[in-house]
């Protein structure tokens, strides 16, 4: 059997290539997915600046939720300062350092901000060093010993153009700057450490900062003169030693952010196991090895989340398209080799020898393609990641995981795809008696199969009934059933699509029965004759240009209606940050308010949050973004807020969206469960609902209620409202322009149109758009230049009969230009209602937004693919002689 396949497969080389470009591009799409995937699961950020720590111990950066992948918690949670001399004691531990971080940035001798790494964690004491690793030996200078001393990584020095001795001037966690004499340069010369990198201050200084010693930040007041509490909210779930629902500087106090243990050689893992023991139950970590970068960046839990979740998104679609591409590209290869299959039945082959026959050389051809998809794969992960780095999805030095495990799957789903679609092709043939068989495979069937088309037609209403769900949910999930909805509606055409070629066909014969050319007619004869060929090649153009279609526009209707609503939210013209300083220095906002012409000022931030709620009788775990807001905020924002009022937002209160508040009883009044940034869990009061959740999001916290569980304490941006005069906007730059590090722009920046405005996460999808596209149009390309040179025979008999080369090219172009066509009008009618749908769910009007162009480009290119892949293979077969 198997030889006879090998065989049979020679005799179809050009069938058979199209299946193996089938299998190659879906091999390498499926491994990319997988190794994202897996990356999202296994990839640790190197060492870093904790590389000499032997084992770490730090607060778990991941919410867990049962029978729900674990979320990322970006806000650093803090563990009890305590640990550091208990641990000190242990068997085998040379050294035990607790490290804290705090935002802290240089200023060089023109005023100009001179950030060391991330200001929002640069700032350290100097026992930090100690956990470097080989810092020590990078050391030029002595250890801060006094309060107006530091130490400064060599490129920061570099860049601030100071050296040892120097004073240099600092702001350190929001404080005004004060100048501070350079007393050590680490790390090594000429290079960037980045196991050294920031700024440096004597321990006990470093705890006085940072508000760790309780000293300096005990019932803080931010710049309304109002305490910074929590209100009051469950602290059940906090990080020990957390503080929970103190003041913001109370619950730093007497923390740090992780403790770093260096141990006796040879004792590293007894005195894990040691602590590891000690700390059960407490929802501290301790680890070791490759585990130790995530514990330096809280963030690393979040880009790895975002793999996970980006692999996830695609893996449903990527397979989707694959085994459809494979499995039309089988057709096309079995349907060439109905007349071989069909005489081995009248020579006695079993039914089932007939379809083990189909598979066995498919499954030859798939493994000769499989080997180079899966090697193309890890090349186009690695790009993807470049992609994702670039943008600032996910950390630089994340690095990818390389297994064998992605290839693996990609071989057994595509060998399976292969084996089905194989055995389902041949099915027909292989159940047919054998006289009819022999007759049947000249031509194709005259009426295609009822319950084929019923089933199509049952999967087209199925997803344009689905594709409704934007009426209802002004949400992403609502908005990626138009996506779906398309993709479903193209497989249903694949279902239907004979019953509707040869439809189209039979009424173009009908129009063109009188007065047509030869090529004319021969080209509808054809497209009504072979309905099921054609079929396969219109459906799978038409999922290509639905699939573009609905997905761009699905991006860009999301991202416009949430421009949409962020601009008609946005009452204040100017928006006021300090990037440089890792947050907004203490005093700006009542500054800005006592400025010419500010009529009012309000701080912003965000932050993650997990809801919690019932639905159908079990607890769903929400996670998402989240805006922080004071009771102020309304005289810089309209939110549309519907029920209750934003100047409620105090103590444990947050407002919520309407769709949230529709969706999950969340009406003015309850009390809602969430857990905060930190994974600190509390119960709030809802005080108002809004409509603008798409600009937004879902929920918004109080400013009391965040306070204390985010990385810093430190505002993240002001939005400033003036009289419109141009004198409040020079007063409003000259005050940005005198305080260092501030940053003043618009509170919106105007719109370029189009795409350039898309976020990194919109940018990525259009990426996997394009690769996905650029699979399916070599598919069909390949399945074109099969499918015509398999009528070799048939252009022969043509000519045997007196047709020119001439009329048989004019009739292979008509019958390129009606594939084309009814791709483009299907395809057309199929995107149509989803993408209108989504347009008056989103944007109130019965059409999506997007670039204009996308229509006419991609019908010029289906056009010209089907003309090229038609015209060269049929220019080929008319130079050997019809004899």
């Amino acid at each position: 059997m198997f030889r006879t396949a090998i065989r049979m497969a020679g005799h179809r080389i050009t069938a058979l290539i199209a299946v193996a470009c089938a299998v190659l591009g879906g091999a390498a799409l499926v491994t990319a997915t997988g190794v994202l995937a897996e990356s999202g699961l296994r990839s640790r950020l190197p060492a870093g600046r904790l590389a000499g720590a032997d084992v770490v111990i730090a607060a778990d950066q991941e919410f867990r939720a049962p029978g729900e992948l674990p979320t990322a918690l970006v806000e650093r949670r803090r563990i009890p300062s305590r640990l550091v001399g208990e641990l000190a004691g242990l068997p085998g531990v040379t050294a035990a350092v607790g490290d804290i971080s705090f935002p802290a940035a240089l200023l060089d001798a023109r005023g100009r901000v001179v950030a060391a790494g991330d200001p929002r964690v640069a700032g350290h004491g100097w026992s930090s060093t100690r956990l470097a690793g080989t810092a020590g030996a990078h050391v030029d200078g002595s250890a801060p010993t006094g309060a107006g001393e530091v130490a400064v990584d060599r490129a920061t020095a570099a860049a601030a153009g100071i050296a040892k001795g120097d004073s240099v001037r600092v702001v350190v966690d929001g404080r005004p700057a004060a100048p501070y004499r350079v007393s050590a340069l680490i790390g090594a010369p000429g290079a960037q450490d980045r196991a050294t990198g920031g700024v440096y201050f004597a321990d006990p200084t470093a705890a006085r900062l940072s508000g760790r010693d309780g000293a300096d930040d005990t019932g803080r007041a931010d710049d309304t003169g109002r305490a910074r509490v929590a209100g009051g909210a469950d602290v059940s779930g906090a990080a020990p030693g957390s503080g929970g629902a103190n003041s913001a500087g109370g619950a730093r106090a007497g923390t740090v952010d992780l403790v770093g243990l260096r141990t006796e050689p040879g004792a590293e893992g007894r005195v894990a196991a040691e602590v590891r023991a000690r700390l059960a139950g407490t929802g501290l970590l301790t680890v070791t090895g490759a585990d130790r970068g995530d514990t330096a960046e809280p963030g690393a839990g979040a880009s790895r989340s975002l793999l996970v979740l980006l692999a996830g998104s695609l893996s449903g679609i990527v397979l989707l398209i694959t085994g459809f591409v494979t499995a039309s590209a089988l057709a096309v290869s079995i349907a060439g080799q109905r007349r071989d299959l069909a005489l081995m039945r009248a020579v006695g082959a079993t039914p089932g020898q007939i379809r083990r026959l189909a598979a066995a050389q498919s499954t030859v051809v798939a493994a000769v393609a499989v080997v180079p998809g899966a090697g193309l794969g890890y090349l186009l992960a690695g790009q993807f990641r470049r992609l994702l780095a670039d943008r600032g999805v996910v950390p630089p030095g994340l690095p990818l995981t390389f297994s064998p495990l992605p290839a693996l799957a990609a071989v057994l789903l595509l060998g399976l795809t292969v084996q089905v679609s194989a055995r389902c092709s041949a099915w027909r043939t292989s159940r047919m008696p054998a006289t009819e068989a022999v007759a049947e495979s000249r031509s194709e069937p005259r009426d295609p199969s009822r319950a084929r088309t019923r089933a199509g037609i049952v999967v087209v209403v199925a997803a344009t009934a689905m594709s409704a769900l934007p009426l209802f949910s002004r949400t992403l999930v609502g908005a990626t059933a138009t996506s779906v909805a398309g993709i479903v509606g193209a497989i249903g055409l694949a279902l239907a699509g004979p019953a509707l070629v040869r439809g189209i066909g039979g009424a173009a014969a009908r129009a063109t029965r009188s007065g047509s050319s030869a090529p004319t007619w021969l080209a509808t004869a054809n497209l009504r004759a072979y309905a099921l060929r054609n079929a396969g090649i219109v459906s799978t153009l038409a999922m290509a240009v639905v699939f573009v279609l609905t997905y761009t526009f699905t991006q860009t209707t999301v991202l416009a209606a949430t421009d949409r609503d962020t601009r008609a939210g946005t009452l204040a013209e100017q928006r006021l940050t300090a990037p440089g300083l890792g947050g907004l220095p203490t005093g700006t906002l009542a500054a800005v308010r006592r400025t010419p012409g500010v009529s009012a000022a309000a701080p912003v931030g965000t932050t993650t949050v997990v809801w919690q709620y019932r639905q159908f009788g079990d607890t769903v775990s929400e996670p998402g973004s989240a805006t922080i807001l004071t009771p102020d905020a309304s005289d810089v924002l309209d939110l549309d807020v519907r029920a209750g009022a934003l100047d409620r937002l105090t103590g444990a209160t947050v407002a919520v969206s309407g769709e949230a508040a529709r969706t999950r009883s969340a009406g003015v009044g309850r009390r809602i469960s969430l857990v905060l940034g930190d994974g600190t869990r509390t119960e709030a009061t809802v005080v108002a609902v809004y409509e603008r959740g798409l600009g937004f999001g879902p929920v918004v916290l109080s400013g009391d209620l965040a306070a204390g569980h985010t990385t810093t304490r430190l505002d993240q941006s002001l939005l400033v409202r003036t009289d419109g005069t141009r004198a409040a906007g020079q007063h409003l730059a000259a005050f940005a322009a005198s305080r260092p590090g501030l940053v003043l722009a618009p509170a919106e920046p105007p719109s370029t149109g189009g795409l350039r405005d898309a976020p990194p996460e919109v940018w990525i999808n259009l990426v996997t758009i394009v690769v996905l596209l650029v699979y399916l149009l070599l598919s069909i390309a390949n399945k074109l230049v099969a499918a015509t040179a398999q009528r070799r025979t048939e252009l022969a008999a043509l000519r045997l009969n007196g047709t020119t080369p001439r009329q048989i090219r004019a009739m292979m172009r008509r019958e390129a230009a009606m594939t084309a066509a009814t791709a483009l009008v299907t395809a057309l009618l199929l995107s149509a209602p989803p993408l209108a749908l989504l347009g008056q769910g989103f944007l109130g009007r019965p059409w999506p937004a997007g670039p204009a162009w996308l229509l006419p480009g991609l019908a010029a290119l289906v056009t010209v693919t089907a003309f090229v892949t038609v015209e060269l293979p049929t220019r080929r077969a008319l130079r050997t002689p019809p004899v």
